[in-house]
């Protein structure tokens, strides 16, 4: 069980998740009306949550992990191992 809780969400999928997360609650909030808006505000929440708190439980599940990699500037969107 332990495992399942390490940290796996990196900085760059982090800041997706964020971006993502708020991009739907102001879609949900301001464009669209009734329940697909509160679809779109449910969706948000676990991918807010799992930005704040750096673990992904989908992510434990199939063995993935993003906290090593890092945005390489050199390829502006091509992600790298951190040394």
């Amino acid at each position: 069980m332990k495992k399942l809780w390490q940290k796996n969400v990196g900085p760059m999928d982090r800041c997706l998740r964020i971006c993502i997360g708020i991009t739907l609650i102001i879609v949900g909030a301001f464009y669209v009306k009734g329940t697909m808006g509160t679809v779109l505000f449910i969706l948000s929440v676990p991918l807010i949550l799992s930005a704040i708190f750096g673990v992904c439980p989908g992510y434990s599940i199939l063995g993935v992990s993003t906290k090593d990699l890092i945005c390489c500037s050199e390829y502006c969107g091509l992600f790298k191992k951190q040394p």
